[in-house]
Protein backbone atom coordinates (compact mmCIF):
# COMPACT_ATOMS: atom_id res chain seq x y z
CA UNK A 1 0.00 0.00 0.00
CA UNK A 2 1.39 3.40 -1.03
CA UNK A 3 0.98 6.31 1.37
CA UNK A 4 0.86 9.82 -0.04
CA UNK A 5 2.33 12.46 2.25
CA UNK A 6 0.64 15.85 2.11
CA UNK A 7 3.16 18.47 3.15
CA UNK A 8 2.37 21.65 5.00
CA UNK A 9 2.78 24.28 2.28
CA UNK A 10 4.91 27.35 2.75
CA UNK A 11 2.91 30.58 2.84
CA UNK A 12 4.65 33.90 2.13
CA UNK A 13 3.47 37.53 1.90
CA UNK A 14 1.64 38.24 -1.35
CA UNK A 15 1.10 34.58 -2.20
CA UNK A 16 -2.27 33.87 -3.81
CA UNK A 17 -2.71 30.27 -2.64
CA UNK A 18 -0.88 27.38 -0.97
CA UNK A 19 -2.33 24.06 -2.11
CA UNK A 20 -1.68 21.00 -0.02
CA UNK A 21 -0.36 17.91 -1.75
CA UNK A 22 2.53 15.49 -2.04
CA UNK A 23 4.98 17.94 -3.62
CA UNK A 24 7.10 20.36 -1.59
CA UNK A 25 6.69 23.66 -3.45
CA UNK A 26 8.75 25.73 -1.01
CA UNK A 27 11.43 26.69 -3.55
CA UNK A 28 8.77 27.75 -6.06
CA UNK A 29 7.04 29.93 -3.47
CA UNK A 30 10.37 31.45 -2.38
CA UNK A 31 11.15 32.42 -5.97
CA UNK A 32 7.70 33.94 -6.44
CA UNK A 33 8.09 35.94 -3.23
CA UNK A 34 11.47 37.27 -4.44
CA UNK A 35 10.06 38.25 -7.84
CA UNK A 36 7.16 40.16 -6.28
CA UNK A 37 9.41 41.79 -3.68
CA UNK A 38 11.96 43.01 -6.20
CA UNK A 39 9.57 44.39 -8.77
CA UNK A 40 7.75 46.32 -6.08
CA UNK A 41 11.06 47.72 -4.80
CA UNK A 42 12.32 48.66 -8.27
CA UNK A 43 9.05 50.35 -9.19
CA UNK A 44 9.18 52.41 -5.99
CA UNK A 45 12.82 53.48 -6.13
CA UNK A 46 13.34 54.33 -9.80
CA UNK A 47 11.29 57.56 -9.77
CA UNK A 48 13.14 58.67 -6.62
CA UNK A 49 16.72 58.00 -7.76
CA UNK A 50 18.45 61.14 -9.13
CA UNK A 51 19.40 60.64 -12.78
CA UNK A 52 22.87 62.11 -12.17
CA UNK A 53 23.81 59.55 -9.49
CA UNK A 54 25.83 57.18 -11.68
CA UNK A 55 27.04 55.02 -8.78
CA UNK A 56 23.50 54.24 -7.65
CA UNK A 57 22.24 53.55 -11.17
CA UNK A 58 25.11 51.14 -11.72
CA UNK A 59 24.22 49.41 -8.46
CA UNK A 60 20.59 49.26 -9.58
CA UNK A 61 21.62 47.78 -12.94
CA UNK A 62 23.67 45.12 -11.13
CA UNK A 63 20.78 44.46 -8.75
CA UNK A 64 18.39 44.13 -11.72
CA UNK A 65 20.66 41.45 -13.18
CA UNK A 66 20.58 39.62 -9.86
CA UNK A 67 16.78 39.60 -10.13
CA UNK A 68 16.38 38.92 -13.85
CA UNK A 69 18.83 36.02 -14.20
CA UNK A 70 16.92 33.72 -11.80
CA UNK A 71 13.61 34.84 -13.31
CA UNK A 72 14.79 33.95 -16.82
CA UNK A 73 16.07 30.58 -15.58
CA UNK A 74 12.78 29.98 -13.76
CA UNK A 75 10.62 30.71 -16.82
CA UNK A 76 12.84 28.70 -19.16
CA UNK A 77 12.70 25.68 -16.86
CA UNK A 78 8.93 25.83 -16.58
CA UNK A 79 8.46 26.15 -20.35
CA UNK A 80 10.96 23.39 -21.13
CA UNK A 81 10.24 20.82 -18.43
CA UNK A 82 7.32 21.52 -16.12
CA UNK A 83 4.50 22.58 -18.44
CA UNK A 84 5.09 19.66 -20.90
CA UNK A 85 5.07 17.15 -18.03
CA UNK A 86 1.80 18.53 -16.67
CA UNK A 87 0.26 18.81 -20.14
CA UNK A 88 0.43 15.03 -20.55
CA UNK A 89 -1.69 14.52 -17.41
CA UNK A 90 -4.03 17.50 -17.60
CA UNK A 91 -7.68 17.66 -18.59
CA UNK A 92 -8.64 19.76 -21.59
CA UNK A 93 -9.47 22.79 -19.43
CA UNK A 94 -6.25 22.36 -17.48
CA UNK A 95 -4.29 22.20 -20.74
CA UNK A 96 -5.74 25.61 -21.60
CA UNK A 97 -4.37 26.90 -18.28
CA UNK A 98 -0.91 25.56 -19.11
CA UNK A 99 -1.03 27.17 -22.54
CA UNK A 100 -1.91 30.43 -20.80
CA UNK A 101 1.13 30.02 -18.52
CA UNK A 102 3.46 29.90 -21.53
CA UNK A 103 1.66 32.80 -23.24
CA UNK A 104 2.01 34.90 -20.09
CA UNK A 105 5.76 34.23 -20.07
CA UNK A 106 5.92 35.46 -23.66
CA UNK A 107 4.07 38.62 -22.63
CA UNK A 108 6.35 39.34 -19.67
CA UNK A 109 9.76 38.65 -21.21
CA UNK A 110 9.88 41.63 -23.64
CA UNK A 111 9.02 43.96 -20.76
CA UNK A 112 11.88 42.55 -18.73
CA UNK A 113 14.27 43.14 -21.64
CA UNK A 114 13.04 46.72 -21.98
CA UNK A 115 13.62 47.32 -18.26
CA UNK A 116 17.16 45.91 -18.52
CA UNK A 117 17.85 48.33 -21.37
CA UNK A 118 16.52 51.20 -19.27
CA UNK A 119 18.79 50.37 -16.35
CA UNK A 120 21.78 50.04 -18.70
CA UNK A 121 21.03 53.46 -20.23
CA UNK A 122 20.76 55.14 -16.82
CA UNK A 123 23.93 53.46 -15.59
CA UNK A 124 25.78 55.38 -18.34
CA UNK A 125 23.79 58.58 -18.87
CA UNK A 126 21.74 61.09 -16.88
CA UNK A 127 18.52 60.76 -18.89
CA UNK A 128 15.23 61.99 -17.44
CA UNK A 129 13.22 60.50 -20.31
CA UNK A 130 14.86 57.10 -19.80
CA UNK A 131 14.00 57.18 -16.11
CA UNK A 132 10.38 58.11 -16.85
CA UNK A 133 10.10 55.36 -19.45
CA UNK A 134 11.69 52.83 -17.10
CA UNK A 135 9.26 53.75 -14.32
CA UNK A 136 6.30 53.09 -16.63
CA UNK A 137 7.71 49.78 -17.89
CA UNK A 138 8.46 48.57 -14.36
CA UNK A 139 4.88 49.17 -13.27
CA UNK A 140 3.59 47.32 -16.34
CA UNK A 141 5.91 44.35 -15.75
CA UNK A 142 5.05 44.30 -12.06
CA UNK A 143 1.34 44.05 -12.83
CA UNK A 144 1.81 41.44 -15.59
CA UNK A 145 4.01 39.25 -13.40
CA UNK A 146 1.64 39.62 -10.44
CA UNK A 147 -1.25 38.36 -12.60
CA UNK A 148 0.86 35.46 -13.84
CA UNK A 149 2.02 34.38 -10.38
CA UNK A 150 -1.51 34.62 -9.02
CA UNK A 151 -2.75 32.45 -11.92
CA UNK A 152 0.06 29.93 -11.40
CA UNK A 153 -0.39 29.66 -7.63
CA UNK A 154 -4.18 29.44 -7.81
CA UNK A 155 -4.63 27.03 -10.72
CA UNK A 156 -1.43 25.45 -12.01
CA UNK A 157 -0.02 24.37 -8.66
CA UNK A 158 -3.39 22.84 -7.78
CA UNK A 159 -3.02 20.72 -10.93
CA UNK A 160 0.58 19.88 -10.07
CA UNK A 161 -0.37 18.66 -6.61
CA UNK A 162 -3.06 16.46 -8.14
CA UNK A 163 -1.00 14.72 -10.81
CA UNK A 164 2.64 14.77 -9.65
CA UNK A 165 4.59 12.97 -6.95
CA UNK A 166 7.53 14.31 -4.96
CA UNK A 167 9.87 11.89 -6.77
CA UNK A 168 8.69 13.17 -10.14
CA UNK A 169 9.16 16.76 -8.98
CA UNK A 170 12.71 15.96 -7.90
CA UNK A 171 13.46 14.43 -11.30
CA UNK A 172 12.32 17.61 -13.01
CA UNK A 173 14.28 19.66 -10.49
CA UNK A 174 17.43 17.81 -11.58
CA UNK A 175 16.80 19.08 -15.11
CA UNK A 176 16.09 22.58 -13.86
CA UNK A 177 19.41 22.85 -12.04
CA UNK A 178 21.52 21.63 -14.94
CA UNK A 179 23.86 24.41 -15.97
CA UNK A 180 23.46 26.24 -12.65
CA UNK A 181 26.99 27.17 -11.60
CA UNK A 182 28.18 27.40 -8.02
CA UNK A 183 28.76 31.20 -8.31
CA UNK A 184 25.17 31.56 -9.59
CA UNK A 185 23.96 29.56 -6.59
CA UNK A 186 25.98 31.70 -4.17
CA UNK A 187 24.40 34.85 -5.61
CA UNK A 188 20.90 33.41 -5.62
CA UNK A 189 20.69 32.06 -2.06
CA UNK A 190 20.92 35.43 -0.23
CA UNK A 191 18.78 37.07 -2.91
CA UNK A 192 15.92 34.60 -2.60
CA UNK A 193 16.01 34.59 1.21
CA UNK A 194 16.01 38.39 1.53
CA UNK A 195 12.92 39.62 3.37
CA UNK A 196 11.56 36.14 4.05
CA UNK A 197 9.83 36.17 7.46
CA UNK A 198 11.81 34.37 10.18
CA UNK A 199 9.22 31.63 10.70
CA UNK A 200 9.12 30.84 6.98
CA UNK A 201 12.91 30.95 6.79
CA UNK A 202 13.17 28.35 9.54
CA UNK A 203 10.57 26.23 7.75
CA UNK A 204 12.80 26.26 4.66
CA UNK A 205 16.04 25.54 6.49
CA UNK A 206 14.41 22.66 8.40
CA UNK A 207 13.91 20.80 5.12
CA UNK A 208 16.83 22.10 3.03
CA UNK A 209 19.50 21.30 5.59
CA UNK A 210 22.46 22.86 7.38
CA UNK A 211 24.45 23.60 4.20
CA UNK A 212 21.73 25.96 2.95
CA UNK A 213 21.70 27.85 6.25
CA UNK A 214 25.51 28.13 6.31
CA UNK A 215 25.71 29.38 2.72
CA UNK A 216 23.02 31.95 3.45
CA UNK A 217 24.93 33.25 6.47
CA UNK A 218 28.19 33.45 4.50
CA UNK A 219 26.74 35.16 1.43
CA UNK A 220 24.17 37.43 3.06
CA UNK A 221 26.49 40.34 4.05
CA UNK A 222 27.76 40.96 0.51
CA UNK A 223 24.23 40.81 -0.89
CA UNK A 224 22.91 43.21 1.75
CA UNK A 225 25.64 45.75 0.87
CA UNK A 226 24.72 45.64 -2.82
CA UNK A 227 21.03 45.86 -2.01
CA UNK A 228 21.56 48.87 0.27
CA UNK A 229 23.62 50.71 -2.39
CA UNK A 230 21.03 50.05 -5.08
CA UNK A 231 18.00 51.06 -2.98
CA UNK A 232 19.55 53.95 -1.08
CA UNK A 233 16.71 56.26 -2.19
CA UNK A 234 13.93 53.83 -1.30
CA UNK A 235 11.07 55.41 0.65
Amino acid sequence: MTTTTHRRPLRLPGQAAAHEGPVDMSVMYLMHHAFRRDLHAFAEVVPLTPVEDRETWRALAARWELFSAPLHHHHTGEDTWLWPFLMDRATESEQATLEAMEAEHAEIDPGLAACAAGFARLADHADEDARAGLAVRLCAVREALARHLRHEESDTIALLQRVMTQDEWEQIDKELVKGVTFPFLLRTIPWVMHGVPAEAREHVFASSGLAHRVLWRLTRPRFERLHARAFRYAP
